[in-house]
């Protein structure tokens, strides 16, 4: 994929670049076989409802987040490219900037105010990029949905991409944060149906409605959650 948005950095678009290139997609498409081949027997991952994810158009991702296994287990379910923003200091050597691109890594200075990477966000997906999205912000603990930020609603407001809630269940206990070994348990994803954040009225979505679509944002992700942490009852 390619972009010529001016809000998008020489670094940003040196990492669409290297995602887009041959070597690129070949490598991602390696990682790709390797973690469904090896990861998900490792887990016993199960899932339902990936056929949502391959809807027409650019799509936010928006998973809850227990653990740091839950982005590569996610973006297999789909053979579409998914972009994710990292923080640009795990772009500092050139090998390793190279790897981050090609799995879909896009880099933002997170020392740099939020809507900076709004931005970033925002020229992605009016590129027709798809990207993922933690409403929950950092990983959190618990079978619980926490507050659930409204990044999602700000990006489908400005784009008209669809938000799409993910729960995932069981990552927490095969890899919790500060773990470093993964322990072999079962993993559930459940994808829910898109949400599309309109303004009936027409014109610019206001405050208020973005904030009644983060509510029912965060309703829906409750809903998925608490459907894929229903393999511990298995």
């Amino acid at each position: 994929m390619s972009t010529s948005s001016s809000e998008l950095g020489e670094r940003q678009r040196r990492a669409l670049k290297i995602a887009a290139s041959f070597w690129g997609r070949f490598f991602r498409k390696m990682v790709w076989y390797g973690i469904r081949v090896f990861l998900y027997p490792f887990f016993r991952v199960e899932g339902s409802g990936a056929h949502h994810l391959e809807i027409p158009g650019p799509v936010i991702l928006a998973p809850v987040h227990r653990s740091n296994l839950d982005a590569p287990l996610l973006v297999v379910q789909t053979p579409r490219m998914i972009h994710a923003l990292a923080k640009e200091s795990l772009f500092s050597s050139k090998p390793v900037a190279w790897i981050m691109s090609a799995l879909g890594g896009v880099p933002v200075n997170r020392g740099a105010a939020d809507r900076d990477a709004l931005k970033a966000a925002q020229s992605l997906l009016e590129e027709g990029a798809s990207i993922i999205v933690f409403p929950e912000g950092t990983r959190q603990i618990g079978d619980v949905v926490g507050d659930v930020f409204d990044g999602a609603a700000f990006l489908a407001a400005r784009t008209g991409a669809k938000v799409i809630p993910v729960g995932i269940g069981g990552t927490e206990h095969a890899l919790p944060p500060g773990g470093k070994t993964p322990r072999r348990v079962r993993v559930r994803i459940v994808v829910g149906e898109p949400m599309e954040l309109k303004n009936h009225d027409g014109g610019r979505v206001p405050t208020s409605v973005r904030k009644a679509f983060t509510e029912d944002l965060k309703h829906q992700l409750q809903e998925v959650f608490g459907e894929s942490l229903e393999i511990k009852k298995n």
